[in-house]
């Protein structure tokens, strides 16, 4: 973790991204339960759901549920799909000047989006949320992918020595100026999850890690699949490690744009 940088423009609107495939039975209910609490919390936001090639009804429920939440604004790829693919896209339709990546199952907790959002504001760059850390939790697990979680966690501390121990989760939030420093982005699928944030600590961002809530998902079937934790995730971490230690800060954030941040 580091110390926020003594000053900061307060936020104005906050983007929440989701990407969406074959999430009929819940996107609904992740948009409007976040939409309720963002709501409550008086955030300006705008909650871009990316429908990554489904084969369901995820459109059209996305298109109704527009109707009965003004901040929602659904945008379908269609082309080259993949997760990372989605969410760089909803990126680049994003307004807002802070981020926050979500989950379209609702395993993510939306008050803890809240609570990004609040962080950010005291002068971070980034939030990364830990449901391994004092205050954290996951609920229903299953017991193989925990196992190889903290596996594949425990091999990027190592090799970064760093002290945040869930990197691997998608769930973030990154003031904009992280986002646009850290391109271009190499991953199309699940190991942008990875990338983003690795990027953003080597490049000098400052961040901060607070307890967050996962529940697994009560309907329809996980995107991600174990296999994927492998030669795509070992190829990003290897190729951010080489930038750092190689790269002698050519990408690293300038203290021009500190100051202007």
């Amino acid at each position: 973790m580091t110390e926020p940088p003594p000053s900061q423009h307060p936020l104005q609107l906050l983007s929440v991204v989701i990407p969406a495939r074959d999430e009929a039975e819940c996107i609904a209910a992740t948009v409007e339960h976040l939409h309720v609490e963002l709501r409550l919390a008086n955030i300006p936001h705008e909650i871009i759901v990316v429908d990554d090639g489904s084969t369901d009804s995820t459109w059209d429920v996305l298109r109704e549920t527009e109707k009965r939440v003004e901040t929602l604004r659904p945008i379908r790829n269609l082309e080259a799909h993949g997760f990372g693919r989605a969410v760089v896209m909803g990126f680049e339709h994003g307004n807002g000047d802070a981020f926050v990546i979500m989950m379209a199952d609702e395993s993510d907790d939306c008050r803890d989006v809240v609570r990004y959002w609040q962080v950010l504001n005291a002068g971070y760059d980034c939030v990364f949320g830990s449901r391994f850390v004092k205050g954290g939790s996951v609920i229903d697990y299953p017991w193989l992918k925990l196992w190889i979680n903290r596996c594949a966690n425990l091999f990027i501390r190592i090799l970064f020595r760093i002290k945040s121990n869930d990197i691997t989760k998608a769930f973030k939030a990154y003031r904009r100026q992280v986002i646009e420093g850290c391109r271009p982005f190499l991953s199309p699928h699940f190991n942008l999850t990875v990338e983003i944030p690795l990027k953003a600590i080597v490049r000098g961002y400052t961040w901060t890690v607070i307890p967050i809530t996962w529940r697994n998902r009560r309907t329809g079937t996980a995107k991600l699949q174990i296999r994927e934790m492998g030669s795509r995730y070992l190829f990003i971490c290897l190729y951010v490690w080489l930038e750092k230690y190689f790269s002698k800060g050519d990408y690293e954030k300038k203290s021009s744009e500190a100051a202007a941040a």
